[in-house]
């Protein structure tokens, strides 16, 4: 099944938009990171760029966090266009990045107290943002401890409090949970919910995480430097058509050609394995193992993941091994 076009609308980007990118391309040297990115992120939304290391990912991020100027294309960023107002959207934003930029010599509330005057923030101002972002991030009590003393996930909300303090109404995220356990990302998830919900904040964050990528409004997916698929996370596994059952036979080619002769299905090699995409695919699951269990080593079946999509839409496993560069 073909999927639609992640850009089609994307051309005319709405002029409410939070970010509206079109074309985007940016090359280190001959390797080209990003290939004619366009997209466009709604005031209000979570949106995430799901992809493996080396999908493009980084270098976009890197992009709209004004670290990178970009080669080609337009990038609009609440109204401004970051090519000649740089500065000004630097104002609007708030970044956590996926590498701890906190000082771990220095205690929470001091973190907060030197970024607020990066900001231009001092005085009772700066006092009371800084009380508001411990309170509501739960940090109050931990306000005189040394940042190096803290769990990776008080940590990460320290992180998350520092980008708030100046109020932005759009908050970009690099791989924000990094190093979290699966109770502290839980944790760190909902207050994304909470920012989008009760303070009408912007959240933009990449990920390789399925689940990160769930919670979100919509989703990009990005291999190779292009944006294969964007779309709510429901819609995009709704796409896939049916559950997904994978076979490893003793010989995969064969089986493959005997399946589709049999039962009339295109299945898909993916890495050693046999992808089908069917409904009820218990039943099928049970036609194959009668007709064929002998060539049969493994089987599983289940509802589509976003990996699944990935899958369906690349033709290759989403990779995130140690011996790939980010890009």
């Amino acid at each position: 099944m073909s999927m639609a076009s992640p850009v089609d609308s994307a051309a005319a980007a709405p002029a409410e938009a939070a970010i509206a990118v079109r074309d985007l391309s940016f090359a280190y040297g001959l390797r080209q990171a990003l290939k004619s990115v366009s997209f466009s992120i709604a005031r209000g939304e979570i949106f995430a760029f799901l992809g493996p290391n080396g999908g493009g990912k980084t270098t976009l991020f890197k992009l709209l966090s004004t670290l990178l100027s970009s080669q080609q294309g337009e990038v609009r960023m609440l109204g401004r266009d970051l090519a000649g107002e740089t500065i000004e959207a630097r104002c609007l934003l708030g970044v956590v990045f996926q590498h701890p930029s906190l000082d771990g010599k220095l205690t929470v509330r001091e973190n907060l107290l030197h970024h607020g005057h990066l900001y231009g923030l001092s005085g009772e101002l700066l006092a009371a943002r800084i009380d508001a972002m411990l309170s509501q991030l739960g940090l109050a009590a931990r306000a005189g401890e040394l940042v190096e003393t803290l769990s990776g996930g008080l940590q990460r909300r320290t992180e998350l409090a520092k980008a708030l303090l100046h109020q932005p109404r759009l908050l970009l995220l690099d791989e924000p949970s990094t190093g979290l356990d699966p109770g502290a990302r839980r944790e760190f998830n909902g207050y994304l919910l909470h920012l989008r919900d009760r303070e009408g904040v912007t959240v933009v964050l990449t990920t390789h995480y399925m689940e990160e990528a769930e919670m979100c409004d919509r989703v990009a997916i990005l291999d190779e430097g292009r944006i294969v698929a964007l779309a709510p996370p429901a819609e995009l596994k709704a796409r896939i058509g049916g559950d997904v059952v994978v076979l490893r036979g003793t010989n995969n080619e064969t089986l493959l050609r005997r399946i589709n002769q049999r039962f009339g299905l295109e299945g898909k090699p993916v890495d050693g394995t046999i992808r089908l995409e069917r409904r009820d695919g218990h039943h099928l699951v049970s036609e194959i193992v009668d007709a064929f269990g002998p060539e049969i080593e493994s089987v599983t079946f289940g509802k589509p993941t976003l990996e699944d999509v990935f899958v369906h839409v690349t033709g290759h496993r989403f990779f995130d091994g140690p011996g790939e560069r980010d890009a």
